[in-house]
């Protein structure tokens, strides 16, 4: 086993590192067919085999929380302590990649030296392929002096500064600099997917990439058929879908991401097959799926709450195959259930995805077939 991070115990973010890879796996496996069973009565006709990563330096997106704190010398940077409101005294995140590890130390210090210290409570992380940016919630304006010391940081780092005056949608570059380059990319399928900083995306970039793969075995689009991909994102897993000359559908409630992954689609070549509608999926008029027309396949990415509104609209003569991925056990079960009481479906499979090692977070994925 390899030896705990040295915040171990004070940090609340990695409760199960001190089990085994393989044993973490194992008890979020429990956790997933627990409630299948307990909360949906149903139970996969097969178990997936679990999707591994790295087990460190895989978190390319955070929120990290900053207080400034004279007692501790200054400003304190990092996630917060166990079942508390106050922010770890760390200077670095095994989890995260390397370079943003040894960033933690450098930014306290930043932090402390800005006048507006006590009015920045968060630092967003978003790391892609060759471009990193921290988005700074500053909630007063900086003085001069502060921009000059961010600049300095942002020169001497090799990362790009965003500054968050209010909402996510406020997030822009330092001193009117031209938008980041982010992008990660999905080789297999010849993809580079990019988005803003402030905006949804894996934060495990390699278990992402062997989810999309295992995602698009399981779906199995053919040419000519339509599916659809809801809660579509930054098109994670309708361009993939696209690739396999299948026409995609992708629906999401952000407009904002809707415009993202259409000129992702546009930029790898995929405008022709891939298609994107912005509707509400929880309280959209008529239903969510009124006007979408009719699918062969599709596949489900919804938050925590779930897809229940989906699930629930499905039609008779709907997909006749639905993949599911779920950050949420309790939510997919309640929905199986109602795919597998009134909607005709049976569990094909399910299994865990392992996209935060060493947390408790329990992703999976799951087939239902008719």
């Amino acid at each position: 086993m390899a030896p705990l991070c040295p915040h171990f115990g004070n940090c609340g973010g990695c409760s199960l590192q001190h089990f085994d890879a393989r044993a973490q796996v194992a008890v979020k496996q429990r956790v997933l067919e627990d409630s299948l069973w307990h909360i949906g009565r149903v139970r996969p006709e097969q178990m997936l085999p679990a999707i591994y990563g790295p087990a460190w330096s895989y978190r390319h997106r955070a929120r990290l929380t900053v207080r400034h704190v004279p007692k501790k010398g200054g400003a304190l940077v990092g996630f917060h302590e166990k079942k508390s409101s106050y922010v770890a005294d760390m200077d670095s995140c095994e989890v995260m990649p390397q370079r943003m590890s040894q960033l933690i130390r450098p930014l306290r210090d930043l932090v402390s030296m800005l006048s507006i210290r006590s009015r920045l409570p968060q630092i967003e992380v978003a790391l892609g392929e060759e471009t990193d940016v921290l988005v700074l919630r500053v909630l007063e304006p900086l003085l001069p002096p502060d921009v000059e010391a961010l600049q300095d940081f942002a020169r001497r780092h090799g990362v790009r500064l965003y500054l968050q005056p209010a909402g996510p949608e406020t997030a822009s570059p330092m001193s009117g600099e031209d938008a980041a380059d982010l992008y990660y990319a999905l080789p297999e399928f010849d993809l580079k997917i990019r988005f803003a900083p402030t905006e949804f995306t894996q934060v495990n970039h390699a278990v992402n990439a062997v989810l999309v793969r295992r995602a698009l075995m399981l779906l199995d689009p053919q040419p000519g058929e339509r599916i659809a991909d809801m809660f579509c994102g930054v098109g994670n897993f309708a361009l993939a879908i696209a690739r396999s000359g299948a026409e995609v559908v992708g629906v999401e409630g952000s407009e904002e991401l809707v415009r993202r992954a259409a000129q992702n689609a546009e930029m790898n070549g995929l405008s022709a097959s891939a298609s994107f509608v912005a509707k509400d999926l929880y309280r959209g008029t008529g239903g969510p799926l009124t006007g979408l027309g009719r699918f062969d396949r599709m596949l489900l990415d919804p938050p925590r709450d779930g897809a229940i509104g989906v699930v629930k609209a499905l039609p008779e003569d709907g997909p006749r195959r639905l993949v599911y991925v779920s950050c949420n056990p309790g939510t997919l079960a309640r929905d199986a259930a109602v795919l597998a009481e009134t909607r005709g479906y049976r569990l094909s499979a399910a299994g865990v995805v392992n996209m935060f090692p060493h947390t408790s977070h329990v992703e999976s994925i799951a087939v239902f077939d008719r």
